[in-house]
C-alpha cells in the first residue's frame, strides 16, 4: 500500500487560492484515476479536481467553504501496491480540535498580541482581494466593506483570512483598552447628547419599504461586481463610437451558412467575423493589446481574444481564444462555438478564462444598438458590437449620391486613457470599421 497526496492544482496565473465548494467523495470511497473528487471555485470560474491516482480516499483535510492555497494537500488517497509512505506534513500548527486541525495552511498566527503584529495593513485606495469565504463571513456578521478594509490580513500579500475574521469578531465590540491593538475600528464622532459608549454600536438592520423581493447575490455575481468596480477604480475609462456598413458581411453569411455548417459541422455566427476584423486591426495597432504595470507598458505579442458570454443564470464570463491571430475563419468559428457551449453548460476549465489580452462583447445579441463596456483588467481595451439594423443611408455611386437600404451597426471601444489617447483609440476603432465594411462578398471560407 502507498499513500498519494492530492494537492490543489495550479489554476492559472494570478490565482493563488480556491474555495472548496463541495466534496463529491467522502473518506472510505473508492476512486478511479481522473474521477472528480471535489468542486472548487476561484474568482474566475468553478471547476472540478480529479483524482491523480486510483485507490481509496482515506483523509479529507479541508471542509466545504474553506479557502485553500494552490499547492496545498487537500486529501490523501491510499493506493494498492508499493510500500506505505507517510505524506509530507502540510504544516505544524498549534494543537486544535481534530475536525478542524488543518485549516488554511499558510496562516500561522493564532493569537492577537504577538502573531497579529506583523499583519500587513491595507493601504487605502489600493485594490484588495477578498475570498468568497471572507465575504460570506462579513455579510453574515454585518461587516460593511468600509469596516472590512480596516482589518489587517496575515495571508499572502496581506490578504484577510478566515482566522483573521474570527479573531476580529472575537474582539469586535469589546471595551477599548490600552492594549487593544489593530482590530479597533476607527472612532466615529457621536452627538454631544449621547452617552459615551464603550462598545461599537451594532449595525442597524436595513429596512426596505413597500412590496419588495430580496435576492441574495450568488458567488459569481459578487465576483463580477468586485471585478467591475476594481476596473473602474484602476483605469481611466474613455469610450469612442463608430458606425459601419456591414451589408456585404451580412449577405455573405446568409449565402454560405448552410454550406458552411454542412462542410464544417459548425454554425457560423457573426462573432468570428468580428473577431477576425479585430485581430487584423490589433496587428496594425499593437498598443491596444497591452497592459499596464506601474509605469511600464507591457505589449503582448500573443493575441488572446476574450469573448464575453452570457450564462443561463444571467451572469457573465469571458472565455479566451488563445492565439486568435493564428486561426483562420473556420478555426475561429469552432473555438467560438466550443467555448460558448462549454460556458453555458458549466464545462469551462480554469485555463479557458486565463491570459486574455483584448475582449469583445456583443451587446447586439440582446437588442442593444451600442454599449459602453467596462475594461476587463488587466487589459487596456474592450470593444462592443451592437445590433445590426436595416436603415436608409446615403451612399456614393458612380452616378452620384443615392439613398439605399443598408445593414448598419454601431461599434464602441472603451480604452484605458492612462496609455491610450483619443487619437489612437479612435484610429483603431475606425480601422475595425473599415475591415468590416471592406468585407469581400465573394470570399471563400
Amino acid at each position: 500500500m502507498s499513500v498519494v497526496d492530492l494537492v490543489m492544482p495550479k489554476l492559472g496565473e494570478s490565482i493563488m487560492e480556491a474555495t472548496v465548494l463541495k466534496w463529491l467523495k467522502k473518506p472510505g470511497d473508492n476512486i478511479a484515476q481522473d474521477e472528480p473528487v471535489l468542486e472548487i471555485a476561484t474568482d474566475k470560474v468553478d471547476s472540478e479536481v480529479p483524482s491523480t491516482a486510483a485507490g481509496i480516499l482515506t483523509e479529507v483535510l479541508y471542509k466545504e467553504n474553506d479557502v485553500v492555497p494552490i499547492g496545498a494537500v487537500i486529501a490523501r488517497i491510499q493506493t494498492a501496491g508499493g510500500t506505505v509512505t507517510a505524506a509530507a506534513p502540510v504544516a505544524a500548527p498549534a494543537p486544535a480540535p481534530a475536525p478542524s486541525a488543518i485549516e488554511e495552511i499558510p496562516y500561522q498566527p493564532t493569537t492577537l498580541p504577538e502573531d497579529m503584529r506583523p499583519a500587513t495593513v491595507h493601504q487605502a485606495g489600493s485594490p484588495r482581494f477578498y475570498s468568497p469565504l471572507v465575504l460570506k463571513i462579513a455579510q453574515e456578521e454585518g461587516i460593511s466593506m468600509a469596516e472590512l478594509e480596516t482589518i489587517p490580513g496575515t495571508g499572502l500579500e496581506g490578504r484577510v483570512s478566515k482566522k483573521d475574521m474570527m479573531a476580529y469578531l472575537q474582539n469586535r465590540g469589546k471595551a477599548a483598552a490600552p492594549t487593544a491593538p489593530v482590530y479597533q475600528a476607527p472612532a466615529v464622532a457621536a452627538p454631544a447628547s449621547n452617552a459615551v459608549a464603550t462598545t461599537a454600536p451594532a449595525p442597524s438592520p436595513v429596512s426596505y419599504g413597500g412590496n419588495v423581493e430580496i435576492i441574495e447575490m450568488d458567488r459569481m455575481r459578487k465576483v463580477i461586481a468586485k471585478h467591475m468596480t476594481h476596473s473602474k477604480h484602476t483605469s481611466a475609462h474613455v469610450t469612442s463610437f463608430a458606425e459601419c456598413d456591414v451589408t456585404n458581411m451580412v449577405l455573405w453569411r446568409e449565402k454560405v451558412k448552410k454550406e458552411f455548417e454542412k462542410r464544417e459541422g459548425a454554425k457560423i455566427t457573426f462573432t468570428p467575423l468580428f473577431i477576425e476584423a479585430v485581430v487584423k486591426s490589433i496587428k496594425k495597432y499593437p498598443m491596444l493589446n497591452s497592459s499596464v504595470d506601474g509605469d511600464k507598458i507591457i505589449i503582448k505579442k500573443d493575441i488572446n481574444l476574450g469573448m464575453a458570454t452570457a450564462l443561463p443564470t444571467g451572469n457573465l464570463i469571458v472565455p479566451v481564444i488563445k492565439g486568435a491571430d493564428q486561426l483562420n475563419l473556420v478555426g475561429l468559428t469552432k473555438q467560438v462555438n466550443g467555448l460558448a457551449d462549454a460556458a453555458r453548460n458549466g464545462k469551462l476549465k480554469p485555463d479557458d478564462t486565463m491570459g486574455g489580452t483584448f475582449t469583445l462583447t456583443n451587446v447586439g445579441t440582446f437588442g442593444s444598438i451600442m454599449g459602453t463596456p467596462i475594461i476587463n483588467q488587466p487589459q487596456v481595451a474592450i470593444m462592443a458590437v451592437g445590433a445590426i439594423k436595416k436603415r436608409p443611408v446615403v451612399i456614393e455611386t458612380a452616378q452620384g449620391d443615392s439613398i439605399a437600404i443598408r445593414h448598419m451597426m454601431y461599434i464602441s471601444l472603451s480604452y484605458d486613457h492612462r496609455i491610450i489617447d483619443g487619437a489612437l483609440g479612435s484610429t483603431f476603432l475606425n480601422a475595425v470599421a473599415r475591415e468590416l465594411e471592406a468585407f469581400d462578398i465573394n470570399r471563400n471560407f
